[in-house]
């Protein structure tokens, strides 16, 4: 058999550990072949492949971040109109299964492919964990200990300057990141897409530390983070060539609203891509290299239209219509529960 595979979307620790899971598992298990497409469904329409083998260099991928297939993002109309070569580079490699690793949208893509005969199983990924109908995603461990260390570090020159600072992570529709590395780093105060803020009560949160003695404040914002109607303007930075909203620095306008209302010096950090880079940790290693033992194990037994996914502590399958079908977001009652902790 032989089983292709390919890195689609934003880059993410733990991809290489997937692909190195693929490979071992077809050429030990089942003695099959693994070919890589470059740069994720821009090189499958291309025929842009390279051979993946069980050797020393495929062993050395486990320690490092990015992916060694490379990644990138295509127009899902290019994407719809290129079935037909799709299919024909494909059955020219000699392609029995694909294995695509990706968030929503590759997932999305794979959903089509399989409702248009190619035998398909997916791998999730994503730093902002909301895929659903899976538990965790690999790559998100890694993101909340870069967000944590970092607002582990602020805390002591906040605390040294009397300032109040304000951490923008990464997280466009949900927060888990944001809600994580808040409340792992002892943050003053947490803002996620899915639950509007109100800047008074922001304010309000900083002031009274500052009433109190505590001289300083930790304020982590999601980069989809939105005020609640009439309490605050967002500029807007509307929509890139993929269908994205290009967000405008929520971050930077929190902070100037805070030092507009309370006069208090306020520093913003955004963490962007450095969330996203590096080594991953030892629990992505892990939980990717079991995505990928487990999607080639699928593969080989014909489990097509399905997607990886951590259930509880086991790995097992669900199908790709119920990994697409809703982002997981944060319950409010999660929220809640950090929110206890605020001011």
């Amino acid at each position: 058999m032989r089983i292709a595979t390919l890195t689609s979307g934003g880059d993410c620790p733990g991809l290489n550990a997937v692909i190195r899971g693929i490979v071992r598992t077809a050429s030990s298990e089942y003695g099959s072949t693994v070919v890589g497409y470059e740069d994720g469904w821009v090189g499958l329409l291309e025929d842009r492949r390279i051979q993946l083998y069980d050797d020393e260099e495929i062993d050395r991928v486990l320690l490092r971040g990015g992916t060694i297939l490379g990644t990138g993002r295509l127009h899902p109309d290019k994407f719809r109109e290129g079935i037909e070569q799709i299919k024909e580079n494909l059955a020219n490699a000699g392609v029995d299964a694909l294995i695509p690793i990706g968030g929503e949208g590759t997932l999305k893509g794979a959903l089509w492919l399989h409702e248009n005969g190619i035998p398909v199983v997916g791998v999730p990924k994503t730093i902002d964990n909301d895929v659903n109908a899976t538990d965790y995603t690999f790559g998100f461990d890694t993101a909340v200990s870069v967000a944590t260390d970092a607002i582990d570090r602020l805390h002591t020159t906040a605390e040294s300057h009397n300032r109040v600072m304000v951490v923008e992570v990464m997280g466009r529709h949900v927060g888990w990141i944001a809600l994580h590395a808040g409340m792992a780093g002892g943050a003053h105060y947490t803002v996620i897409p899915e639950v509007p803020f109100d800047i008074d009560e922001i304010c309000k949160a900083m002031e009274r530390r500052f009433q109190m003695g505590e001289k300083y404040g930790i304020v982590v914002v999601a980069e989809g983070a939105r005020p609640k109607e009439g309490t605050m303007e967002l500029k807007t930075g509307g929509i890139d060539q993929f269908g994205h909203e290009v967000f405008t620095g929520v971050g930077q306008q929190v902070a100037d609203a805070i030092h507009e209302r309370l006069g208090h010096d306020v520093r913003t950090t955004v963490l962007g891509h450095i969330q996203r880079g590096g080594t991953p940790t030892a629990y992505d290693r892990v939980l990717a290299t079991r995505y990928g033992v487990h999607a080639c194990r699928a593969a080989h037994e014909g489990k097509y239209g399905t997607v990886a996914s951590l259930q509880g502590e086991n790995i097992g399958l669900v199908s790709l219509q119920d990994a697409v079908g809703t982002l997981k977001v944060v319950p409010i009652e999660r929220y809640e529960a950090a929110a206890a902790l605020f001011g």
